[in-house]
């Protein structure tokens, strides 16, 4: 499986924290920043790339961290065919891919500790979706919200 990970300055840690954890014979990890330690940089530049990635499917899931996680959710989804959630427990992190096929984590590096974060994404990288017809029909939903056609709701 292709993981993509990115974090700014908050989350920057926990991800290289993270990436060296994470070197498993099955698992190919791609960094998408940031590449340094910089105060100043900003979640989005990191995060949409690795958005970007995962919809086009160059990466099969993303791994996104920010200070709360919230910053790296939003702009994450802002990406058509990316569904983000916040996961801080493992409930989250598994029941998000098989119920909604979440398909890029986001964490809170300020709200999540090591040994947390590890088997959030382990939960994570192991749920598969279920493809349940209710879960499928919801996630239809939202498709037609990207769609490129305006939709009256």
């Amino acid at each position: 499986m292709r993981v993509g990970v990115a974090a700014d300055h908050e989350g920057y840690e926990l991800k290289e924290r993270l990436w060296l954890s994470l070197k498993q014979p099955h698992l190919v990890i791609v960094d998408y920043g940031a590449p340094t330690l910089n105060p100043n940089d900003d979640y989005p530049d990191f995060v949409i790339p690795l958005a970007t990635s995962v919809a086009n499917g160059e990466v099969e899931r993303g791994i996104a961290i920010c200070g709360s996680g919230i910053g790296a959710c939003i702009a994450a989804n802002k990406v058509r065919g990316v569904r983000a959630g916040i996961a801080d427990n493992v409930f989250s992190a598994r029941q998000g891919v098989e119920d909604d096929d979440m398909n890029v984590i986001c964490i809170g590096a300020r709200l999540v500790n090591f040994s947390l974060a590890i088997e959030l994404v382990q939960c994570f990288l192991n749920a598969q979706f279920s493809g349940k017809p209710r879960h499928q029909r919801r996630l239809a939903k939202i498709a037609q919200l990207e769609s490129p056609m305006e939709m009256q709701i």
